[in-house]
């Protein structure tokens, strides 16, 4: 299922300048310090509000699977939220996908902002909504981790509305890039953290790669556990309409020992495939717009948005 064949693609709005950001917690437990994250979104002209899942936690989980997802849909449909900021990954998102209001979430667009687990949730709302979320700075390890610059840029960016169709999606040029396959690609952006994307094959969250730029990345798997999952992707099929690759940190990988792995799976493909960018478990923590269509020039080293992000 693609979503332009089902759904317009949808759009959420830009976050104001004195935007109210929901903070949840989809996935793991984290403790917050709320006095200094009131104080970073003040700092910014911002505002947030905590919703009651947030410090809680049963085990591996921020609270029940009921409060998790009921501070979700509070969340998208509380005109007062402008953007919903997740906590932190871990485990926990994949839970909520059967019990997810898609029909709420479709009539209330709204910037999803997360990466690893989180990824869970940026596939079934996109296959499900149409919508653009964002894989990016989450608060405690990335906001309040007083991680590199471009961390936080390249997110205020994006959601601000300051970038449009045309722009280039800047990547820190003290982080070399490397064209693994040499092209250039135009498709909807989708992927994320390649260990969800594997676990969610089969269910609502299924990647639809057909005519996308895949995107992964990931964190504590070594190298054959990489193999093995990009493997997986092959043998369901799930690379046969791929348009190009853009491969992000594999933290404890490096790129060159990345490499030969990434010829001998997209390799035959004919697609370009840039690796390096620093989105992920990584810092500085680039930002990416997943479900908007992007260009990716391999060899020139870019990704430029072919939409604008936001509704007008």
């Amino acid at each position: 299922m693609n979503c332009a064949e089902t759904f317009e693609c949808r759009l959420p709005a830009a976050v104001p300048g004195n935007a109210c950001f929901a903070i949840v917690a989809p996935a793991g437990p984290a403790r917050l310090d709320a006095q200094k994250a009131s104080q970073w979104f003040a700092e910014r002209g911002y505002r947030c509000r905590i919703y009651p899942g947030v410090g809680q936690a049963q085990g591996y989980l921020a609270g029940s699977d009921q409060q998790r997802v009921q501070d979700l849909h509070d969340a998208f449909a509380d005109p007062a939220i402008d953007a919903i900021l997740c906590m932190r990954g871990g485990y926990g998102s994949m839970r909520l996908l059967d019990r997810l209001d898609f029909d709420l979430i479709r009539r209330n667009p709204k910037p999803l902002i997360g990466y690893s687990d989180i990824t869970a949730l940026h596939m079934a709302i996109y296959r499900k909504t149409g919508l653009v979320t964002f894989h990016g700075a989450m608060l405690n390890a990335d906001l309040l981790g007083a991680k590199l610059a471009p961390t936080e840029s390249s997110l205020v960016a994006q959601l601000s509305g300051a970038l449009a169709a045309g722009d280039a999606l800047v990547h820190p040029a003290e982080f070399p890039l490397s064209s693994v396959v040499p092209g250039v690609a135009r498709g909807r952006l989708l992927g994320g953290n390649l260990s969800i994307l594997g676990a969610t094959m089969g269910t609502l969250a299924e990647i639809d790669t057909q005519g996308c730029i895949l995107f992964i990345e990931d964190v504590n798997e070594p190298l054959y556990r990489v193999d093995r999952l990009l493997t997986q992707l092959r043998l369901a099929g799930k690379l046969e309409g791929v348009k190009g690759v853009l491969v992000g940190d594999f933290a404890g990988i490096t790129v060159a020992a990345l490499t030969p792995l990434l010829h001998d799976i997209f390799g035959a493909l004919g697609v370009p495939v840039l690796a390096g960018w620093r989105s992920g478990h990584c810092d500085p923590n680039v930002c990416l717009p997943m479900g908007a269509e992007v260009v990716l020039d391999s060899e020139a080293q870019s990704l430029v948005l072919a939409q604008d992000l936001f509704k007008a």
